[in-house]
């Protein structure tokens, strides 16, 4: 049984349990509860749930012995043992801070005990030898994006594609030994795929002493999320891919634009999806004293937060709606203060479609804290910013048409083998264009466009588009805008016409 068999089957559960009032995002939640427990007794001898040992009392075998009613209140109870750290009677049964995180305030929706026995006996039939081999973690992610490309859970809105956060992390090259943020980590995406990254190219990763092993595993990733039960998720998602972090976990409960950001270590890298939107209750919401430019928009209040917790010469790779490249008054003082302490050296125009949440249009900004010459530069860091623009004249992405790598491919060879940008660099990149379109820089792609040039021409708004629309109207073909006016009025009386008479055969004559 392939990890995508097993993802199915797991998932076709979530149709019997919405008899029971449970939706696709509670769904999810109640089976990480339940597959931790599964995880950890099918991981007693190896991986790294065999540090975190459940209480007796709290373990699969006291689970799958019952039935009825004595199951469902017994699960409850479980719930709350392992969420307190103590039994009934208020006796310490654990002590371990990583599992009081992943069952914090943890509550079943569930209220047939019919159901809860149906997920159990789910989870036991599974073949779990195989499904390690195949990879845990792969599998768990599999959920994970079953539930966000799943319309109706809301969670595709902040979810990032696989294939953007991989050539992302492609881009950047984390490596052993530096320190890796993830500020808005959701489901632990970014810092999964930055480890899988370092363990993939790192021929010499086992033979790093014990100092700087008990690094990569405990100190090297770092994330903050806000929602208690998106960090659920992302816990046992990071534990499953055998990261285990510090006493709380790999990503941490917090506001990254509070006092749990302002407390963070400057870090190497950033790679990020910071969620959209305005913060609820303006710029009193985001606390941070730290920050020059105060601001309600969240995306700019990261962008401040991200730049500043660089290292000199750190680099960041962030997803970022349109808003902020061309936000007037404070977004324009931000976006300056970021061209000056960092080199702003890549901006990738992301294609429409990608994200699940409607109309959404993104970029991802690629830069480094100082310049290329002077990690520790302040003033006029960037000098030159490349531009990719995927998002003209491309297919609408979406569940029938999914944004793969293939479509990164040819930003990645535009890029380099340079995470900083400084790889040799040529303008013209004709990957997507029509075949009748010529090759010349207004249908490239990829352009270089100068810091003055940014600062004259575009008042330093970042949204630099030069492609032609294909499907776009040339107004210079227009007719006179009198003419146009008629030829509205005309379409319009005639719809007034059709509109009386089709009222008429309904009977409505008066």
């Amino acid at each position: 049984m392939t990890n995508n068999h097993i993802v199915q089957k797991l998932w076709n559960l979530c149709d019997v349990l919405r008899d029971d009032g449970i939706n696709y995002s509670d769904y999810v939640t109640e089976l990480v509860l339940l597959l931790f427990i599964k995880m950890v007794h099918e991981n007693t001898e190896s991986g790294a749930l065999k540090k975190h040992p459940l209480p007796e009392g709290c373990r699969w075998s006291d689970l799958n012995r019952q039935s009825g009613i004595n199951l469902l209140n017994d699960y409850k109870r479980l719930l709350l043992t392992l969420s307190t750290g103590t039994d009934a009677a208020g006796k310490p049964v654990h002590e371990d801070p990583l599992i009081s995180a992943i069952y914090a305030d943890a509550q079943t929706r569930l209220r047939e005990p019919r159901h809860l026995e149906q997920m159990i006996k789910t989870l036991d039939q599974i073949d779990w030898f195989s499904a390690q081999r195949d990879g845990l973690g792969d599998l768990y992610e599999g959920l994970l994006q079953k539930n966000a490309t799943e319309t109706k859970s809301g969670a595709g809105q902040y979810f990032t594609p696989r294939a953007l956060i991989n050539a992302m992390v492609r881009c950047v090259k984390p490596q052993a030994g530096e320190v890796i943020q993830d500020p808005a980590a959701g489901t632990g995406g970014f810092l999964i795929a930055a480890d899988r990254y370092i363990k993939d190219h790192s021929d010499d990763l086992f033979d790093l002493d014990a100092r700087a092993q008990r690094f990569q595993k405990n100190q090297a990733f770092i994330g903050i999320e806000l929602v208690p039960g998106t960090r659920r998720l992302a816990l046992m998602n990071c534990l499953l891919h055998g990261m285990e972090g510090d006493a709380e976990g790999v990503v941490h409960l917090g506001n990254a634009l509070g006092q749990a950001g302002a407390g963070l270590e400057p870090v190497d890298i950033v790679l990020a999806n910071p969620p959209f939107g305005t913060a609820k209750g303006g710029e009193a919401s985001i606390s941070r004293d730290d920050l020059t430019y105060k601001t309600s928009n969240k995306q700019l209040a990261f962008v401040q937060h991200i730049y500043r917790t660089l290292k000199p010469g750190g680099c960041a790779a962030v997803v970022l709606p349109d808003n902020v490249l061309f936000e007037a008054g404070v977004g324009t003082e931000i976006r300056r203060d970021l061209l000056h302490k960092c080199n702003l050296h890549t901006l990738l125009r992301l294609p429409t479609g990608i994200f699940y949440a409607a109309g959404v249009k993104t970029n991802v900004l690629f830069f480094n804290r100082g310049s290329a010459k002077d990690p520790y530069q302040e003033e006029n860091s960037t000098q030159h910013t490349w531009v990719y623009d995927l998002r003209t004249n491309m297919p609408s992405f979406g569940k029938r048409n999914p944004f793969r790598e293939e479509h990164l491919k040819p930003f990645e060879k535009c890029y380099g083998n340079k995470p900083d940008g400084t790889s040799k660099r040529h303008e013209g990149d004709w990957s997507f264009c029509a075949e009748d379109a010529g090759q010349t820089l207004e249908n490239s792609r990829w352009r270089r466009f100068s810091r003055d040039w940014i600062a004259e021409q575009k008042g330093d708004s970042l949204d630099i588009s030069w492609l032609k629309d294909a499907d776009s109207v040339d107004a210079s073909a227009l007719p006179e805008p009198a003419v146009l006016a008629g030829e509205a009025m005309r379409e319009l009386v005639q719809a007034l016409g059709e509109m009386d008479g089709l009222i008429r055969e309904l009977g409505a004559e008066e």
